[in-house]
């Protein structure tokens, strides 16, 4: 009998869900409840080539359960006959304590609570599809996988920062980096699209979606990566601006008068590409970038240096990169923007393949035969890596 893991992504008002077969990455139903709290809801189910809509009275994450369950039940697959051995849990922040996907129990549920404050805007969420999920399936194993495990790995040297002892030791203040699954799962691609051991490969993969992130991968493991002790770090973002001199919040709070809670919001919420442009939508910045708006075209300018130095930071901790991946939303469906960062990576050889380039939206090499490092578009798979890393903790 296949065997399948339902992963699922909580969100403050979306609980979305895959039937995943770990052993392939493939997805037998995908879905989502959206708009949880708000009348009416909005469901969707998708089987094959067939998408179901439709509106539902949704008060709530356990009504959301209510609603994916009985899509399932209407539209297939029937989760009594998938063998179904696990629910997987996207969690985003698992702190120093967890390195690798968890079984949940009371005590797991309990520490994942005591790491809010480091991520307050997704693991509230994460803990509310844990509690649910653990109500609704109480006879399956339920796995928590974090964004931040993958990056257990990366040395001491990179994951300090100069800052008080205390700070450190009793508030955890140090770099965790984030989107570990697509991380891990795009390198160990990347291994077998070049046919080489996944050990003997060093890849820098570029995440870059709403959330963005760089992640320096040597053999299989994170090494360094340019998220740090929250997903506000390192490249721009839609509405998160990435790097920042970490004297700003003091110097808005005597110029500006602006609160700890004020700076907070504005730096979730309302930089990034938000701040610079008005729109936080890069396909909206590109659009009016191709129409002459100065502020979208420094904002192009201003994403694309900031990728173009993590990567050659990223570079120089690997010492030797054998290829660079471009992944997630905006990574995989925009040329333009690969394109502008590869022609500022002429320090490690890159040399792209322009008609390549243009073409790719799915798994391809995108450099010259000739590349001194390959470049290469491959679709993240992250609800698939959750599902792989379900199984072998299973056994």
């Amino acid at each position: 009998m296949p065997t399948h893991v339902l992963v699922l992504n909580a969100g403050s008002s979306s609980l979305k869900y895959q039937l995943i077969d770990p052993h392939t990455g493939a997805a037998a139903a995908a879905g989502a409840v959206e708009r949880i709290g708000l009348s009416p809801a909005a469901a969707r189910h998708t089987v094959g080539a067939a998408e179901h809509h439709r509106e539902v009275e949704c008060p709530n994450h356990d009504a959301a359960v209510a609603v994916l369950q009985q899509a399932f039940a209407e539209h297939g697959p029937d989760l009594a006959e998938v063998g179904l051995i696990a629910v997987g849990h996207r969690v985003v922040h698992g702190g120093h304590r967890f390195d690798g996907p968890t079984l949940v129990d009371d005590e797991v549920t309990a520490a994942i609570e005591g790491l809010v404050p480091l991520a307050p805007l997704h693991n509230p969420a994460n803990l509310t599809g844990i509690r649910v999920a653990r109500a609704a399936f109480p006879e399956l194993p339920q796995v928590a996988v974090f964004d931040t495990a993958f990056h257990a790995t990366i040395p001491p040297a990179a994951s300090t920062y100069a800052v008080p002892r205390e700070w450190r030791e009793e508030h955890g203040v140090r770099k965790y980096g984030f989107h570990g699954t697509s991380h891990t799962y795009v390198a160990r691609r990347v291994a077998d699209l070049l046919g080489r051991p996944l050990p003997e490969v060093n890849t820098i993969v570029l995440h870059l979606g709403n959330g963005a992130s760089a992640c320096a991968v040597a053999g299989g493991r994170s090494v360094d990566t340019s998220m740090g002790l929250t997903p506000l770090d390192g490249l721009v973002m839609g509405t998160r601006p990435g790097d920042l001199d970490p004297s700003v919040p003091g110097h808005l709070a005597r110029v500006a008068g602006l609160g700890v809670d004020d700076y907070d919001t504005a730096l979730s919420r309302r930089s990034g590409l938000l701040g610079l442009t008005g729109s936080s939508d890069f396909r909206e910045v590109m659009t009016r970038r191709d129409q002459g708006d100065t502020d979208a075209q420094l904002a192009f300018e201003v994403v694309v240096h900031r990728i173009v130095r993590h990567v050659g930071a990223l570079a120089a901790v690997l010492g030797r990169v054998d290829a660079i991946a471009f992944t997630a939303g905006i990574g995989e469906h925009n040329p333009g923007l690969r394109a502008a960062v590869a022609s500022g990576l002429d320090l490690l050889g890159v040399e792209l393949d322009d008609a390549a380039n243009a073409e790719a939206h799915d798994e391809r090499r995108i450099s010259a035969a000739d590349s001194a490092t390959s470049v290469w578009v491959v679709p993240t798979n992250e609800e698939g890596e959750i599902a792989r890393e379900c199984a072998e903790l299973l056994g």
